[in-house]
């Protein structure tokens, strides 16, 4: 899939292109994964909603208008399916910490085991001899995108057929998706792994492949392996309990204020930031926090393209900055006079983990970290304590509540 460039006015027109296709075309064929450049019943918007440049109330609103909560009923499951991942893990921000520092256990495996980092390698580079995840592999790499279904297939392939750690599947996907989420990415992975569903797991299977996939692909049952279970048994105390939502602190209107611009959200005039006492502003970079190893540089680039973009619909000028060492922070607020930073609201996440270790610098200059969440989170999360049926069950009422800010 050809992703244009990281700004609102393409993923805007991104958005008008596909609602068309947002009922039936939708419902029948996003199953189907038929190849790059082909994938023409999906909408393509994951990146841009990733970043906000698209609101997720925007999307559901041009598929109501076009097909109505029934004739649109797949589409807006699936736009729903970001927010329940999401709010999922505010609840469980433990599972997060888990992924995070079991990613270090395993790059610190791979560094010792020779044959587990060939395996690694192989599996990366599209060359273990599976037709298929070869192929969603080179895909990945080229296009930083990956049909939702080939996702899962190779999620599957990568944990039960290969047997490697799943932490390092989820790490290659999310160093090279431009649409790469870390609530998404790593409770994805999880799901295909059985740990997100206690007892359910996916295992990819040749028939349904070669079906999904227009017979481009058609592997044998014996490429793939039999799954019989899946790895609870990797976490014998089960799922963490549900935890309240974390409550941002609201701006003080009238505090001389720094305003910080990330790809958790890039249409802060929403917000009519103006208001503030604005006294300087920050695009800060963070896409290398993703992982210890090397970011793709089309997400890097995208998310620089996605800064720049925020910040002119802003009338603002600021340079791009990287989220380097924890007192950074609190200097740039020092530096401008602001005895508060003012942001979109920033989920659990790399970026959360950067603003949690600058938190003692910043309280120690006495400046404030704020947060805009919007009401598109707060109509969607309290309902994501459990599986998707929660959601799933609300979906009408969040629609009619229409949550904007």
């Amino acid at each position: 899939m050809q992703i244009c460039e990281a700004t609102r006015a393409a993923g805007l027109a991104r958005l008008a292109a596909f609602a068309p296709r947002m009922g039936k075309h939708y419902a029948t064929g996003r199953n189907f994964d038929l190849g790059p450049e082909r994938h023409k019943d999906v909408s393509g918007l994951s990146p841009y909603l990733r970043r906000r440049l698209v609101l997720e109330e925007e999307v559901a609103e041009a598929a109501l208008a076009a097909h109505g909560i029934n004739g649109a009923e797949k589409f807006l499951q699936e736009v729903l399916w970001r927010g329940y991942f999401k709010g999922w893990l505010e609840h469980r921000p433990g599972i997060w910490t888990s992924y995070r520092d079991g990613l270090l256990r395993d790059l610190q495996s791979l560094e010792r085991d020779r044959s587990l980092r060939r395996a690694v390698g192989l599996a990366e580079a599209g060359q273990t001899g599976i037709a298929c995840f070869d192929a969603w592999a080179r895909e990945l790499v080229e296009t930083g995108y990956l049909h939702n279904h080939a996702r899962m297939w190779f999620a599957s392939i990568w944990i039960f057929t290969l047997r490697l750690p799943w932490r390092l599947g989820a790490d290659f996907f999310y160093r090279y998706l431009l649409d790469g989420d870390p609530a998404s990415n790593t409770l994805g992975w999880r799901w295909v792994a059985g740990l997100h569903t206690r007892g359910k797991f996916y295992e990819a299977q040749a028939w349904n492949i070669a079906k999904f996939t227009g017979q481009r692909f058609a592997p044998r049952d014996s490429d793939l392996a039999v799954v019989t279970e899946g790895m609870e048994a990797s976490e014998p105390d089960g799922l963490p309990p549900v935890t309240p939502l974390r409550l941002p602190v609201a701006p003080d209107m009238s505090a001389p204020s720094l305003l910080l611009l990330t790809e958790e959200d890039c249409s802060l005039e929403e917000f009519k930031p103006e208001r503030l006492d604005l006294r300087g502003a920050v695009a800060l970079a963070a896409s290398h926090l993703r992982s210890p190893g090397v970011v793709s540089g089309k997400v890097a680039g995208f998310e620089a393209e996605a800064l720049r973009d925020g910040a002119a619909r802003l009338g603002i000028t600021c340079e791009i900055s990287e989220a380097g060492g924890a007192g950074d922070l609190a200097a740039w607020a020092a530096r401008v006079g602001a005895r508060q930073i003012v942001t979109g609201y920033v989920p659990c996440g790399p970026l959360r983990d950067w603003l949690d270790a600058a938190s003692p610098a910043l309280a120690a200059e006495g400046i404030a970290l704020c947060e805009w969440r919007r009401g598109w989170d707060q109509a969607v999360w309290p309902h994501a304590t459990a599986g998707f049926f929660k959601v799933k069950k609300a979906m009408p009422a969040i629609l009619t509540q229409r949550p904007m800010l």
